[in-house]
């Protein structure tokens, strides 16, 4: 587990900035809340390594709720948030990975 901010992030070798064994890049800089445990894991690779349970993603009943946390300053985010963010965190203007939303039916209710 790794504090981002005030925020535990789990997952496997978990960086300060939300970056796990799968995700190094520069641009991955983004964790998403899982609604299964409410935890927030970096990828749901993470999430199958290290929980003992099938991953739930954020319900869209939920999205006025922070869901998605950005790495580089520890802000969370709303999905409409996130999903408006154009693949920049609208507090720090950090650039996020747009790969991140070929895999948002894993995190995201849609």
């Amino acid at each position: 587990m790794q504090l981002v901010g005030e925020t535990a992030v789990y997952g496997l070798e978990v960086g300060p900035e939300t970056r796990c064994e799968h995700y190094r890049g520069e641009r991955d800089v983004v964790a998403f809340r899982f609604a299964c445990c409410e935890r927030y894991y970096p990828c749901f690779r993470c999430h199958a390594a290290v929980a003992d349970h099938d991953a739930v993603g954020w319900p869209e009943a939920r999205f006025d709720e922070p869901s998605v946390l950005c790495g580089a300053c520890g802000t969370t985010l709303t999905a409409p948030t996130y999903l408006d963010s154009d693949s920049w965190c609208p507090v720090c203007k950090a650039p996020f990975n747009p790969g991140c939303k070929d895999h948002l039916e894993r995190y995201l209710e849609r």
